[in-house]
């Protein structure tokens, strides 16, 4: 297994680790994810730790909780083995202060996400959303707060926009709080929006990417192709309102390209998808998913080997867009070399 610097902290995470968004299976959106549960979970935790796999990350709001608890339960006796990320701020209850990133938040969530975890300390503990209604000031000394008890080690963020990471990252450093190094976003070949703000952002500031959905929520598998109904086992019938948006054409674009890179390599759609992936800038992990052994083992295939520059470039044009303005090179590339990223 590769391992790669998270960030500037110093500390490497594997280039794969495993999402445990498909543990618990309860509500409508987690339950068409899947429903392993513990003995499902400690036979993926094996399959994962033999192949190097270390990092596992759920969050608070993954089945009401059930997502942790079955986590904590499946690594019990193992925990020096495992990297635990976790991620709080989404609404987690009835109460009016069951949201948010604020002190009593944090503080309530971190404790309850401990004892669901069975571990008395978060490796990487994530804002799941940016909080306009709390101060980053207080957000920010309130998870250095978590830090220094020993309750947490690292802290992230997910889904926060480029002018909200900067915004707090140049409170850490006024202020001499913990920084946040790692990013968890939303990255696929049919969603590349990360790379034109918070890539090079993550590159300047040493924020480190760990990747969800890396399918495209489930669009990159195979399955999804032109002319053809969507299969009936696809999770996307009840999950795809839920999902980010991509245009159609492209979609199709961009799976004959990945038909044609799959025909080369002999790998699968899926393993080269993550191939792709794993090859961008600031990447320190991409968060698979499996609802059974047999897909386990399947997006563990797309490590150990590499897909050419020229299957590259393919893959880069057939999944372009073209970026807002400003990050549309609209001065035709003349000042391109002095860009922290060409992408």
């Amino acid at each position: 297994m590769e391992h790669r610097y998270l960030g500037n902290s110093g500390f490497k995470v594997p280039a794969l680790g495993f999402g445990a968004g498909t543990f618990g299976g309860q509500g409508p959106l987690f339950s068409a994810w899947g429903n392993t549960d513990v003995d499902g979970a400690r036979r993926i935790v094996d399959i994962c730790l033999e192949a190097g796999v270390s990092l596992f990350d759920t969050a608070d709001v993954y089945s009401s909780g059930a997502s942790e608890s079955i986590l904590g339960r499946a690594v019990k006796g193992r925990r020096d083995k495992v990297i635990l990320s976790t991620k709080l701020s989404l609404r987690a209850g009835d109460g009016p202060n069951d949201v948010g990133s604020s002190r009593h938040h944090l503080v309530t969530a971190t404790e309850a996400a401990l004892r669901r975890l069975g571990t008395d300390y978060i490796d990487l503990l994530q804002l799941h959303a940016f909080d306009a209604m709390t101060p980053v000031e207080q957000v920010l000394g309130t998870l250095d707060d978590l830090v220094r008890a020993g309750k947490v080690r690292l802290i992230g963020v997910s889904n926060f926009s480029g002018w909200q990471l900067m915004k707090s990252l140049a409170a850490s450093d006024r202020l001499g709080l913990s920084r946040y190094v790692a990013n968890q976003t939303y990255y696929s070949l049919v969603g590349r929006d990360y790379e034109w703000e918070l890539m090079p952002l993550g590159i300047d500031q040493g924020v480190g990417a760990i990747v969800w959905s890396p399918l495209g929520w489930g669009r990159l598998t195979g399955k999804v192709r032109r002319g053809q109904p969507l299969p009936a086992g696809s999770r996307l019938h009840e999950t795809a309102g839920f999902a980010p948006p991509v245009e159609e054409e492209r979609l199709y674009r961009v799976v004959d390209a990945m038909d044609q890179v799959a025909e080369e390599t002999g790998k699968t759609l899926p393993q080269s998808a993550l191939n792709w992936l794993l090859q961008r800038p600031t990447v320190a992990s991409v968060l698979i998913g499996a609802r059974d052994e047999i897909q386990l083992r399947q997006n563990l295939g797309a490590l150990g080997w590499q897909l050419t520059d020229e299957q590259v470039a393919r893959l880069d044009a057939a999944s372009a867009v073209t970026p807002p303005y400003p990050y549309y090179p609209y001065w035709n590339g003349q000042f391109a070399e002095r860009s922290p990223v060409a992408v």
